[in-house]
């Protein structure tokens, strides 16, 4: 799911947008792409700090988008890529992938777990 192009803009540094929805609101909360983690080709996990909003929503309603980029790496119309993620969302508190972020990561309270669906090239 995750091609060689999506790889390489993740390991350059940009902005992630975490977009989550409920009572026909939306809420966005953002992080960095070196703070992504790639257990295997359908799950993203990401270091939870506050994220509260995001938590009270992905209650009520699992599905997210997340969009994240780079300037960094050539794009189909030039400088920059970018992507549209969609998936499900949950929040881990404990067991082994949790250990392996806080080891990380040691300002995480929870890791948000992305179980994708699609991966979209935008720019």
């Amino acid at each position: 799911m995750f091609d060689g192009k999506f790889m390489e803009v993740v390991s350059k540094e940009g902005v992630v947008a975490i977009v989550s929805c409920a009572e026909n609101e939306a809420h966005v909360v953002n992080t960095w792409n070196s703070y992504l983690v790639f257990p295997d080709e359908q799950r993203i996990l990401i270091p939870a700090w506050k994220m509260l909003e995001t938590e009270k929503k992905i209650t009520q309603n699992n599905n997210v988008l997340l969009t994240l980029g780079t300037k960094e790496v050539e794009g189909r119309m030039g400088p920059g890529t970018g992507y549209l993620i969609t998936g499900t969302a949950k929040f881990l508190r404990l067991g082994p992938e949790f250990d392996m972020m806080k080891s990380k990561f040691s300002f995480m309270t929870r890791v948000l777990e992305i179980t994708v669906s699609s991966v979209q090239q935008t720019l």
